[in-house]
């Protein structure tokens, strides 16, 4: 390969090689040139292969096989790479396109996989070939089955494609599984049957039956029959060897002719034929023959229907030794022997016509989706079958078609259509125990409504209704079992919006005095305002806000003022060191709402003046800067109240010699007015919008065209009324109130649309009955119906009053009844003369003999009818021939019995029937004997006598129809009446003296008894309300609140179930929503601090160290400052300020500081290298130059100390919540947020804000609260038709449906859909086979006889179980003689009677019960099997080479059952027990039972127990009786047993007993001790090996672990313990001062 590719890159090489070295390269290449180039051509077809992708899809212009379909050919490398089309051979390059069917939609109906059926299982070869000695399951396998495509018209295979293209390729194989073998199960024997001789000696046997049948290469079953030898006393007479034998019968033959028959007759005697000629010659006598002949003819009636010809039969009369072999007839002694001959009907095949054409499709339409129509084909019977076996072949055939081509139409579809929805309606939800029951106008939130469903035909007018798009154009009710599909719904949950109501924040501060408007400032007259804004904007309509807005009348107003935002230095006047000065004040000027703005806006306003203050000099008294003022007192100043503040100062320094003297303590307070505006507050105040009314100036443009063509909707117009309102006293004038602030009278609004009622036309009218009516007519009515489809509302047109219409049917024309019309029976034919000439007596022409007639079809006025009809409406066909005699000689001869004589009533009395004897019977003796031939047959009237007697169980208890009466008055709307009292029935039976049943009328019943009985009603679980919500269970930021409720009542008899119970039983029913506690709802104030009280006095100057102490208070903060004092446990306990501190009151000379001012920000993140500052100024310097302190403090940013990071926490969901209005539906669960400090304490949520930290979280979501809907039934349907025509155990049923399906905590569904009721009892009459009669064989002793049995008509109740009482068969009048769903009855059939000594089968057994292949009691799909079985019998043990086999045959059946089998043992008795195998329904059986898994039988010990005191344990152990111990040999064999020593312990009542080792007690004996004074125990410390057992080991090492851990307690408590040391505490009590209050301290 190398060379053939690379024979051109040597070449320019070459040219540097020597001229020895070219030559031996030229030579080299030459050498294998023809075999490199074989080898290139073989290694390029190998090394290059054609690929070629999919055949893509089947293109053409027409469906069918003219299409064409591409595919992509490549060349491509054995390693997967593609390379040129050259490389590879192109004689092999496949074909890129084909010809191929192109499939079309249309062609569905032309084409279908034809599926076959599965074959065998085969085994699937598994990876271990060695088989588990135990099958469990069976064996895996694997089945296969074709699966073609076909033409459905002719089942010519197609290609798959064209199926696969409608329909994927069913699959073709399946696992399967071959199941374990099962061998054949038979029951156990029965007794044995009595000795076969009287005398001698003779045969026993017993039999068993097959239960189960060898299965899947199961073992065959074992024999059926054992017997044995019995004896019975010596025989007195000889045995007879000889029996007369009657073979079968042959088949019918047909008579010979006249000419065979007179042929015959010739060469058998020719002398008795001319006589005969002689004697019939004359012409006369044969003109008479031929004239009676034609007559005969003509009275025959003939029928073209059946051909009834009468022949004769024979059989064979042979003597038959018992061993088997025939012997001369001489040797079976008979006087008369047994007939050989009798008439017979030949046998004649039904023979029908050829199929008549199929008629038209019922379903003259096309489409796809309803079922197909059916066309039928019959054919007609030409011979009816006479003595046949087999019925004639079905007469009429049907098969689904379909109407194809181009005129048929497409069928009327139909389809569910359904009205509007009515209005939601939340109160079918709420519970019993709901107050909102009363007070149903303002319920919201979810609700049920509901709708009707009616049938129309779906493509009626659909051009037109598309064109007129009129969707509210009503289709006609039609049928509703016309419409197939599934039924829309008729009820839904809905929702009423909920109003939210209007939620508003908390009242502003007041504002300062303002104009009532800033553009237009009138005369001085102003208002003082304050407000409050919409937090929760209220929907639905009905949540009117309170007023937003209050004001107060003032005087002087302003738009804009200065506010001192603080004071600058003070500043000495004269450019004094220290000494009086003056403050300027730091301003900014606001607006009436406090927001800062330019300062332009305040010129007209006066500027504040510079405040007067005092620079200390040395030695002067210094005093503190003037608190803030605190807050007012008051909101307002009337008559009896004045809003106050009050501001503070403390003495820092006292005063030293000469320098200025510190005032008293009053000028260190200061007090101002405040507040001091009037209390009369006014507001507008707003009153309900009004009703909606039409405006005409606005509806013109307004208004939108419904359907109708009439203005429905317009643009009306709202009022209401606005008034001014004073606080706590009422309206006043308008004027009080500002006017630009009065809120709108007027607004718009949308008028809603008016809605005409809306019904469809009429259904068309019920059918009337189209079938002819049997017997009485019975008028029926006909009615038609409408639905309303829309409700009017707001004004529209109301809808019509009838809904039902009904009106009486025509009557129906009366039926046609067939009969069949039976002639006379022609004259009774015997056996041809030729056959039985030579039997004895055959002079004469009588005997027995056959007999036909004709039968015909007419209607039931006489007219004539072809045959099929009474083949379908008259039953079955009357026999066409009987069996008739002709008597002979000395034959007696009478007439038919007549009817019985009616009864007279009187009980005990006698009815009779009668017979009269016929020709010359009369005068002969023998006949004449009554005895032998009575001629009266008497019978006992029967005495009537009835009983009536309950019979079945009660009925349920039913409600009584069309009352409405509620119990305990809860009707919920919606609801079906489920409760209350009503009736149950139970069903009586009339029986007569002998316990048949008979007409419930004779015992003067009308069928039932009936009784009161009680539906309970049901009722829900009741709960408590709502509890009220607790505290927020946080004080500082977002927590949770909760409420709940608890159980008053369990809710009974499927009332609405409780929500989840707890442990304690409690319902877990809470809310819990979250809630934010303003963390500056509560703040420490505190006062300024005391003067600093010097604790060690210096008499002299009054400084030093020392103490002070402010007052500490909790105060309630509001808008207007911080208000009430509460107590201290509200505000944090961890950031209450210090009540008292050290401090340093300085001395005159020395330097006075200020307080220190506030520590400066820390800079974030709080990684501690950032720093806090804090300063204070100098307020008098220190005498004699003395150095001040340092004026500002730094510390450094301590994270959680000192320094903090915040960060946005969100709090969980909180429950779903509705409106208080609202049962369920759509509520919202809300969130909150927290700003949570670093070291994980709530703070305000001011500080997240401050650092502008991103919000992500949606704090509110919509939640659904599940709707409690009860269930809602529909009405009880009519009672069915009795489900039994007759009997005891006939139900009535009615049922209802479920409209609406609980949902929720609704009221769950009864389980009791359906009602039963039992029908009145009516007897049921059936014809019932008698008992064959025993096989007789007639005037022989074996070989084929006849059995016989009678039908007879019954009485019984109705079930299997009851097998009948015989009544008159005048009952069973009416009904047709089908027994067992035969309509043949058979009263007469062969039999076979065993000679002596032959061998054969007895009967077959019953069938077995229908058993299933199962595992594990898993039915593993196999169907059911049954079986019955025939078993030999033997009567002489020489024939038993000539003994049949055994038979067994089997039959699927449907209703099989599992059965395990299992080995069961008797208790043992000594070394034995019985073991035996029983199925699962307890009937013992020989095989099913696993053969490993037998039980022993037998438990002797081998070698047997010889030791003394040794006995043979279960497991075929020896081993030794109590109280003694086993001592083995080496080889594992017990060797002795040894005495145990026994330990007496004494009790309590034996106080001298001692503790010794007594003998060793045989346990076999009753112990002395009987008195129970002492116990024995038995210690066995050696094992059987002589080993010691484990328990002593284990004693062993508890003893040491005890001992181990007393010596370690002993120790533990004689140490000596070690006094611990006193650890230093080196930190300082908190300082701890009482304060009485006392500014001075």
């Amino acid at each position: 390969m190398g060379l053939s590719q690379g024979s051109a890159a040597p070449c320019p090489a070459a040219a540097a090689l020597p001229a020895p070295g070219l030559a031996a390269l030229l030579l080299l290449l030459l050498l294998p040139v023809w075999d490199a180039r074989a080898r290139s051509e073989f290694q390029t077809s190998s090394v290059y292969l054609w690929k070629t992708g999919p055949w893509g899809r089947c293109m053409g212009d027409e469906c069918g096989p003219g299409g064409i379909q591409t595919r992509a050919v490549w060349c491509a490398h054995a390693e997967g790479w593609t390379t040129l089309p050259t490389n590879c051979r192109q004689p092999e390059r496949p074909d890129n396109q084909q010809s191929c069917f192109r499939v079309c939609d249309w062609h569905k109906e032309l084409y279908d996989w034809q599926i076959g059926s599965w074959n065998q299982c085969q085994p699937v070869l598994s990876r271990s070939h060695e088989k588990p000695l135990e099958c469990l399951r069976g064996e895996e396998g694997i089945q296969t089955r074709d699966i073609t495509c076909i033409q459905k018209s002719n089942g010519v295979p197609a290609e798959d494609v064209i199926c696969e293209y409608f329909e994927p390729k069913p699959r073709q194989e399946q696992a399967c599984l071959i199941p374990c073998r099962q061998d054949c199960i038979v029951a156990e024997f029965s007794p044995w049957s009595e000795c076969s001789k009287t005398c001698g000696n003779g045969l026993q046997h017993r039999t068993r039956h097959v239960v189960a049948p060898p299965q899947f290469g199961g073992s065959a079953c074992p024999n059926l029959t054992e017997f044995q030898l019995c004896q019975s006393s010596p025989c007195s007479v000889e045995e007879s060897l000889y029996s007369l034998n009657v073979g079968p019968w042959s088949a019918c033959s047909v008579p010979h002719s006249r000419q065979i028959r007179q042929a015959r007759k010739r060469g058998k005697n020719k002398d008795k034929e001319k006589d005969r000629e002689k004697a019939v010659r004359d012409p006369e006598a044969r003109e008479l023959i031929k004239k009676k002949r034609n007559r005969n003819r003509q009275n025959r009636q003939e029928n073209k229907y059946w051909d009834i010809q009468i022949g004769y039969q024979t059989r064979q009369v042979t003597c038959t030794h018992k061993n088997g072999k025939t012997a001369a007839l001489s040797f079976c002694k008979q006087e008369k022997l047994p007939i050989t001959f009798q008439s017979c009907v030949i046998t004649k095949e039904c023979q029908v016509s050829e199929w008549s054409e199929w008629t038209p499709c019922s379903k003259t339409c096309f489409d796809m989706t309803t079922p197909k129509g059916n066309r039928t084909r019959s054919r007609t019977i030409k011979q009816l079958p006479v003595g046949s076996e087999s019925e004639c072949p079905q007469l009429e055939e049907a098969e689904q078609c379909v109407s194809q081509g181009d005129g048929v139409a497409p069928c009327i579809t139909y389809g569910w259509r359904t009205t509007e929805w009515t209005e939601c309606r939340v109160d079918p939800l709420l519970s019993q125990q709901d107050k909102r029951r009363g007070n149903q106008t303002a319920l919201c939130g979810g609700g049920v409504q509901t709708r009707e469903v009616y049938c129309v035909q779906a493509n009626e007018n659909l051009l037109s209704y598309l064109n007129t798009l009129k969707d509210k154009e009503a289709s006609r009710p039609v049928d509703r079992k016309l419409c197939t599909g599934p039924l829309p719904s008729t009820s839904q949950l809905c929702h009423v919006p909920c109003p939210t109501e209007c939620e508003t924040s908390a009242w502003s501060a007041w504002g300062p005095c303002t104009y009532e408007s800033c553009d237009d400032p009138q005369a001085k007259k102003g208002f003082k305002l304050r407000k409050r804004r919409i937090t929760n904007e209220p929907t639905g309509g009905t949540g009117n806000c309170p007023h937003l807005l209050e004001a107060i009348p003032c005087e002087e107003p302003s738009c804009y003022d200065w506010r001192i935002t603080g004071l600058e230095e003070c500043i000495p006047d004269n450019e004094k060191p220290c000494g009086p000065g003056t403050q300027v004040p730091v301003v900014v000027c606001i607006n009436s709402d406090g927001e800062e703005v330019d300062r332009q806006l305040c010129r007209d306003a006066i500027y504040p003046v510079p405040v007067v203050c005092e620079a200390p000099c040395p030695k002067d008294c210094v005093l503190s800067t003037w608190s803030a003022w605190s807050s007012c007192s008051h909101t307002c100043s009337g008559k009896t109240t004045e809003g106050k503040q009050m501001r503070a100062r403390s003495i820092l320094a006292y005063a030293g010699e000469g320098g200025i003297q510190c005032p008293n303590i009053s000028a260190l307070q200061e007090t101002r007015s405040c507040n001091e505006h009037s209390c009369t507050v006014y507001h507008w105040q707003t009153g309900p919008w009004g009703q909606c009314i039409e405006d005409t100036s606005v509806s013109a443009f307004n208004s939108s065209a419904s359907w109708n063509g009439e203005a429905t909707c317009s643009v009306g117009m709202q009022t209401r009324k606005v008034i001014c309102v004073r606080v706590n006293v009422g309206q006043v004038g308008p004027k009080k109130c500002p006017e630009s602030l009065r809120p709108e009278t007027v607004r718009p609004c949308l008028l809603p649309c008016r809605k005409d009622c809306i019904v469809t036309p009429f259904s068309d009218w019920t059918a009337c009955p189209s079938s002819c009516q049997e017997g009485g007519v019975t008028l029926r009515k006909q009615s038609r119906h409408r639905v309303i489809i829309q409700l009017p509302a707001n004004g529209g047109r109301e809808c019509p009053d009838s809904l039902f219409e009904e009106r009486e049917c025509e009557a129906s024309p009366v039926c046609h009844n067939y009969r069949w019309k039976t002639h006379k029976w022609r004259r009774c034919q015997l056996v041809p003369w030729y056959v039985r000439q030579d039997s004895p007596g055959a002079q004469e022409t009588c005997g027995p003999g056959l007999q036909a007639r004709a039968i015909t079809c007419r209607r039931q006025d006489g007219g004539q009818a072809d045959i099929s009809e009474c083949l379908k409406y008259s039953g079955p066909l009357p026999p066409l021939t009987q069996v008739c005699q002709i008597p002979c000689q000395d034959d007696c001869q009478f007439t038919n019995w007549s009817k019985f004589s009616p009864c007279n009533g009187d009980c005990g009395g006698v009815r009779t029937r009668k017979r009269t004897l016929v020709g010359k019977s009369k005068k002969k003796d023998k006949c004449r004997n009554s005895q032998l031939y009575p001629l009266i047959e008497n019978q006992f009237c029967p005495c009537d006598k009835y009983s009536a007697q309950p019979v079945g169980n009660w009925s349920d208890c039913i409600l009584p129809e069309g009352k409405m009466e509620v119990l305990l008055g809860m009707k919920v709307q919606g609801d079906v009446k489920e409760c209350g009292q009503g009736y149950r029935y139970q069903a009586m039976a009339c029986y007569d003296q002998n316990n048949r049943l008979v007409e419930t009328s004779r015992c003067n019943s009308h069928g039932y008894i009936e009784e009161a009985c009680i539906i309970p009603c049901p009722s829900d679980c009741k709960l408590s309300e709502w509890s009220n919500w607790s505290r927020c269970s946080k004080s500082c930021g977002s927590g949770v609140k909760v409420r709940s409720k608890w159980l008053r009542e369990k809710p009974y008899n499927g009332g609405r179930p409780c929500p989840k119970l707890d442990h304690v039983n409690q319902v877990q029913v809470y809310e819990v929503v979250p809630c934010h506690s303003d963390c500056s709802q509560y703040i420490w104030v505190t006062e300024p601090w005391s003067v600093c009280k010097v604790t060690n006095v210096d008499l002299k100057e009054n400084c030093g160290e020392g103490v002070q102490t402010r007052k500490v208070r909790c105060m309630l903060n509001t808008v207007d400052g911080p208000s009430d004092t509460v107590e201290d446990y509200l505000c944090d306990p961890e950031e209450m300020p210090l009540g008292a501190r050290k401090c340093t009151l300085p001395c005159p000379e020395d330097c006075v500081m200020s307080e220190w001012g506030s520590w400066s920000q820390c800079s974030l993140p709080c990684n501690g290298s950032s720093v806090r500052e804090r300063s204070a100024e100098c307020l008098r310097q220190p005498d004699d130059g003395k150095p001040c302190p340092a004026a500002t403090e730094a510390e450094a940013c301590t994270l959680n100390k000192n320094c903090y990071h915040y960060d946005y926490n969100v709090t969980d969901w909180s429950t779903c919540q509705l409106s208080e209005k609202a049962v369920c539906g759509s509520g919202i669960k809300t969130r909150m947020l927290d700003c949570v400090r670093s070291d994980g304490k709530s703070v305000d949520l001011k500080y997240c804000e401050e650092l502008g930290l991103e919000k992500t979280w949606q704090m509110n979501m919509s939640c659904v609260v599940e709707c409690p809907v009860n269930c809602q039934l529909s009405d009880w349907s009519t009672w069915s038709e009795c489900s039994q025509t007759c009997g005891l155990t006939g139900k009535m049923i009615r049922r209802r449906t479920i409209n609406q399906p609980f949902q929720g905590d609704g009221r769950p569904c009864p389980s009791q859909m359906e009602q039963f009721k039992p029908c009145p009892v009516k007897p049921c009459y059936r014809w019932q086979y008698g008992q064959w009669s025993a096989c007789k064989v007639e005037d022989a002793q074996c070989g084929e006889g006849t059995r016989v049995r009678n039908i007879s008509c019954v009485v019984y109740d109705g079930s299997i179980e009851d097998v009948g009482k015989v009544v008159d068969e005048e009952f069973c009048g009416e009904i047709e003689p089908i027994i067992d769903g035969d309509k043949k009855i058979i009263l007469e059939e062969t039999c076979t009677f065993p000679c002596p000594g032959d061998c054969y089968l007895r009967e077959w057994s019953e069938w077995s019960l229908c058993q299933l292949t199962c595992v594990n009691g898993e039915d593993l799909g196999f169907g059911g099997i049954q079986v019955r079985s025939r078993a030999v019998i033997i009567q002489d043990l020489e024939n038993q080479h000539l003994c049949p086999e055994q038979a067994l045959e089997t039959r699927p059946c449907d209703d099989g059952q599992c059965y395990e089998y299992k080995w069961m043992a008797s208790p043992w008795k000594g070394s034995s027990r019985t073991v035996w195998c029983q199925r699962s329904d307890g009937l013992n059986v020989t095989g099913g039972c696993l053969v490993m898994r037998q039980p022993d039988a037998d438990r002797s010990c081998n070698p047997p127990c010889s030791q003394p005191h040794a006995y043979c344990s279960e497991t075929r152990t020896c081993s030794c009786e109590d109280g003694y111990t086993e001592v083995m040999s080496s080889d594992g064999t017990l060797e002795q047993c040894t005495l145990i020593p026994v330990v007496v312990i004494p009790t309590m009542e034996d106080k001298k007993a001692d503790v010794k080792t007594s003998r060793a007690v045989n346990p076999t004996q009753p112990s002395s001790n009987q008195s129970g004074r002492g116990r024995t125990w038995f210690l066995q410390p050696f094992g059987p090996d002589g080993r010691l057992k484990t328990w002593v080991y284990g004693v062993a090492a508890g003893a040491f672990v005890l001992l181990v851990f007393i010596v370690s307690m002993i120790y533990l408590a004689c140490k000596k313990p070690k006094k611990p040391q006193r650890r230093q505490n080196n930190r300082l009590k908190p300082l701890t001062l009482a304060y009485d209050g006392d500014a001075d301290m």
